[in-house]
């Protein structure tokens, strides 16, 4: 009997199904706002420096020339952020006068914020400008350092506690260190709460994917990941409602913390049972399907199912299956070493461009809250296009064909002139909405490619991968210092070979999940690039 046997006598994709998706979505689209939360909460309003202390009414008066007397002007006309004159030169007062070679010196006095867009940021706050602009850099960094931890933490944890226990962890540790972030009134704290409420974003991700694929049906596991994608789309544009509604950024920071309402409703999610069984907790896996069975209106046929009818499955599909314990065995066989390292090149590559293009919304010179919707309401046709072609063409091409349209737009926008706002805008809407549409695709590809002993563990790896090449992108960004096209080449020339990395991998539409790693290695071996899976002994061919 495989698990496929079970979902269908139990209602395949019923009652239980939707609603567990629903569940898992909501903390899903509050995530985004998270993810995406110091858009507008490290936003840097334009500034200037403060005059004098035995000047300040005249130096900070915005009206008149006591501005032109005290800070310099740039290139393009605008005050100097850093530095002021060391002496007021009252001879600008009068027009066209211009003075060359005039002592400056930096701002000694704390900087002129112009608030009328954000009231208050952690910049504002802590002056996280001038030569203090690495601890804003710093600030970003956490984020990604949080992440790539969390990924490596929970997606090992995950598979040895099971999904559910750490999925409610992780809403509690974010609840808490996001409000805790925004209560303490130290740079140094914000820093350490941020890094614990950034370690959940990976956990909450790949634990709310592997719930809802794991239980869904072959034929309904592509539709119930996009859905997830979707929460996430739409947790983007709340946050730009949310923002425009909420300047202060503490309590911004509190708004989007509110994941302790989760936590109740998430005791009841039921375990995975093919994670159960293959942990030997069968009576427990007979539990919660029947719990299943009855919300889906098949009481009689979960009343029917005992340890005894599972136990044909475990001897024939798990007799040789052990435990994943170590990281090293997503090395340990060919198949899987070729799945592995595939997927480190194709997510490095992805994250390396989306969070170097979404995560700076000032530098587009729009409306920060525009361009927000605007990022977020991009990723619905596109979503849409992903959803389709992953149903009807693969998981394999729709995964590639994003990957590589995406850097095109990286390369096009090298052609727009700068005084092409709109244009240039639009093709990043476009590279952010395929490089978001491919974050989904490959988030379920990966988790159909890895057997049960080891998904969350493989995807966790992965998605550790990923941030991996969020902290690589600031470093080919400065590549621009010595030639303005190297930064674009060098995103181009990672998505091709991330592109062509995809082909080596096994396509993986309407197969089913396979459950061991011994099962995965057969899959592997028996598919080679043929996208065609010889159903193992105790697994059904998926229905077309």
């Amino acid at each position: 009997m495989a698990f496929t046997d079970l979902q269908d006598t139990l209602g395949s994709v019923g009652r239980f199904q939707l609603v567990y998706t629903a569940l898992l979505q909501l903390p899903c689209g509050l995530l985004a706002c998270h993810n995406f939360l110091q858009n507008f909460t490290a936003a840097m309003p334009p500034h200037h420096c403060q005059g004098p202390a035995n000047h300040t009414t005249a130096a900070t008066n915005d009206s008149g020339g006591w501005l032109r007397a005290t800070v310099p002007l740039d290139r393009d006309g605008a005050p100097e952020t850093c530095q002021r004159f060391a002496e007021l030169q009252w001879a600008l007062l009068s027009s066209n006068t211009s003075i060359h070679g005039a002592a400056t010196e930096g701002c000694k006095d704390g900087w002129v914020y112009y608030c009328s867009v954000f009231p208050s940021t952690i910049v504002t706050e802590w002056d996280l400008v001038c030569e203090a602009r690495t601890l804003h850099d710093l600030a970003q960094s956490v984020y990604m350092a949080g992440v790539l931890v969390g990924a490596a933490v929970f997606g090992s944890l995950a598979d040895r506690l099971g999904r559910k226990a750490p999925l409610v962890w992780l809403y509690l540790q974010l609840a808490f260190s996001g409000a805790a972030t925004a209560y303490f009134s130290s740079f140094s704290a914000y820093c350490a709460f941020w890094f614990l409420a950034d370690m959940t974003f990976s956990g909450v991700i790949l634990n709310s994917l592997s719930l809802v694929v794991e239980w869904m049906p072959t034929q309904g596991r592509t539709v119930a990941g996009i859905l997830l994608g979707y929460s996430f789309t739409f947790g983007q544009v709340i946050l730009a409602t949310v923002a425009y509604l909420i300047c202060p950024w503490r309590w911004l920071q509190f708004a989007v913390s509110a994941f302790l309402i989760f936590s109740p409703y998430s005791w009841w999610l039921p375990e995975l049972f093919r994670w159960l069984l293959l942990h030997g907790k069968s009576q427990l896996a007979v539990q919660n399907l029947r719990k299943v069975a009855t919300i889906n209106g098949r009481k009689e046929e979960g009343e029917r199912l005992t340890k005894e009818v599972v136990s044909s499955y475990i001897q024939s599909e798990f007799t040789r299956g052990c435990t994943s314990n170590s990281v090293l065995d997503l090395f340990r066989t060919p198949a899987i070493r070729k799945v592995t390292c595939c997927l480190m090149l194709v997510w490095f590559s992805n994250s390396m461009a989306y969070y170097g293009l979404a995560m700076d919304l000032q530098k587009f010179g729009l409306s920060i809250y525009l361009m927000q919707v605007l990022f977020g309401v991009i990723d619905i046709p596109a979503m849409l296009v992903a959803t389709t072609s992953m149903i009807y063409v693969g998981r394999r091409v729709t995964v590639a064909s994003f990957l590589i349209l995406a850097g095109s737009m990286v390369i096009a926008n090298l052609f727009v002139p700068a005084d092409m706002q709109t244009l240039r805008t639009a093709q990043a809407a476009l590279g952010k909405g395929c490089l978001a549409s491919f974050f989904i695709c490959v988030y379920l590809f990966t988790s159909e490619l890895y057997s049960t002993e080891i998904r969350q563990m493989g995807m966790g790896f992965a998605s550790a991968n990923s941030h991996l090449g969020g902290l690589a992108a600031p470093l080919i960004t400065t590549l621009r210092e010595f030639n303005t096209f190297l930064p674009p080449m060098g995103f181009r020339a990672i998505s091709i070979l991330a592109g062509l990395a995809v082909c080596f991998l096994t396509e993986t539409r309407n197969m089913l999940l396979v459950e061991t790693i011994e099962a995965m290695e057969r899959r592997g071996g028996a598919s080679g690039h043929s996208g065609v899976e010889q159903p193992q002994q105790g697994e059904l061919p998926a229905a077309k």
